[in-house]
């Protein structure tokens, strides 16, 4: 029901009398039936009046399809609904209006059975050409303004059959043209739809045609998101980092914070000037990302400290300095651990006294070292801190 809403809503604006002249018993049996005040009842009697008189060249016969495949009645079956249009489009003759709300009908019908999905587009293309030119010789603003919706019902129905038949780009530029005249918002409903089962489907490329059209007319957090993330998939990074940015200033999000580091990270392997843009939004995601917390805060850790050469120069240090400590403790623990010192000869004090001060030696310098990636640690942690504080997190 969804897809045929605009159809229906054009074809209200066009619905009339269907009552040209005619002679005979069979022109008051038409009138009495296209006169009858109930849907199910008119349906009822121009059936009876198509049994009669269908085939013998009777006037009106057109008019009587044309109605049948525009009228809602109770039981309707599309397949009743594209037999009596494609009967009335055979028959000929239909004005301009009665033709357009056949084929927005007929269309519409193929398409969401999935028949013949050709002639459904060709039907779609048919209303806008019969529209503009009836738009072009309308009387009045007002005609011209129903025609120029028709015009765009006639697009909007071709979008929908070239969606069904797997020409998204046609799908899309009609989309758009329709829009562009009703202004509905279902229609990018239906763009956005596309773009996700698109994106869904590995079809990246058609997937980001799609998702611009919704961002350049709603350029919210979901359409740039979404953009963004069907220009990554493309391997237009450049761009998809653009639109990234674009969708974190509206909304502060985890995964976008993510990715936005992974973009930027791969950009400072050749210019360090991005590394701390880059850290930045890597912090973001660890507090924004459940799926990505841990990989973020290792990776923004692991950049910040991989551009301090003096404080990964100090890690060395403070390793081998450590292993030292550990070699000369042991070996003195070794020599000296389990005699007194009143059983020491005084050459064996003397060596005792040398290796402690060794030992003191080394553990100062350990801890001074341990002091100064502190003060490091310390820079790192205000950052955090910085980002916590952004995002008012206690």
């Amino acid at each position: 029901m969804k897809k045929t809403v605009i159809a229906s809503i054009i074809l209200g604006l066009f619905l009339c009398s269907l009552l040209p002249a005619q002679n005979s018993t069979a022109k008051e049996e038409y009138i009495k039936a296209m006169t009858a005040s109930d849907a199910d009842q008119r349906a009822s009697l121009l059936k009876d009046w198509l049994s009669k008189y269908g085939g013998k060249g009777q006037e009106n016969e057109n008019f009587a399809n044309a109605t049948l495949c525009v009228l809602p009645y109770k039981g309707k079956t599309p397949a009743e609904t594209i037999k009596y249009g494609e009967r009335a489009l055979e028959l000929g003759n239909l004005d301009d209006s009665t033709k357009c709300q056949v084929l927005i009908n007929l269309a519409t019908h193929l398409t969401s059975q999935g028949l013949n999905l050709d002639k459904a587009v060709s039907y779609s293309a048919q209303v806008v050409r019969t529209a503009q030119t009836a738009k072009k010789n309308a009387p009045d603003s007002q005609s011209a303004n129903a025609w120029n919706k028709m015009i765009g019902a006639g697009y909007y129905t071709q979008a929908q059959a070239m969606k069904k038949a797997g020409n998204y780009k046609g799908s899309i530029e009609n989309y758009v043209s329709s829009y562009n005249i009703l202004k509905n918002k279902q229609i990018i409903s239906e763009v956005a739809s596309l773009g996700k089962t698109l994106y869904d489907s590995k079809k990246y490329a058609d997937a980001a045609q799609a998702f611009k059209v919704t961002n350049d007319i709603l350029n919210n957090f979901a359409s740039t998101s979404f953009y963004a993330k069907a220009l990554h998939r493309c391997g237009k990074k450049d761009e998809a980092l653009t639109y990234y940015k674009q969708a974190f200033s509206k909304q502060k999000n985890g995964e976008v914070a993510y990715n936005i580091g992974i973009l930027l990270a791969e950009k400072t392997e050749k210019d360090p000037s991005f590394i701390d843009e880059t850290i930045e939004y890597l912090l973001y995601a660890s507090f924004l990302s459940q799926t990505h917390s841990k990989n973020a805060m290792k990776l923004a850790e692991g950049l910040y400290f991989s551009t301090k050469s003096s404080y990964n120069d100090k890690v060395k240090e403070l390793a081998a300095k450590a292993k030292e400590l550990e070699k000369l403790t042991t070996a003195f623990n070794e020599k000296f651990g389990e005699k007194n010192e009143e059983d020491l000869t005084d050459e064996e004090k003397k060596q005792v006294e040398e290796m402690r001060k060794e030992i003191a030696s080394l553990q100062e310098n350990i801890n001074k070292i341990q002091e100064e990636q502190k003060a490091e640690l310390d820079k790192f942690n205000a950052l955090i801190e910085q980002i916590k504080k952004k995002l008012g997190i206690e």
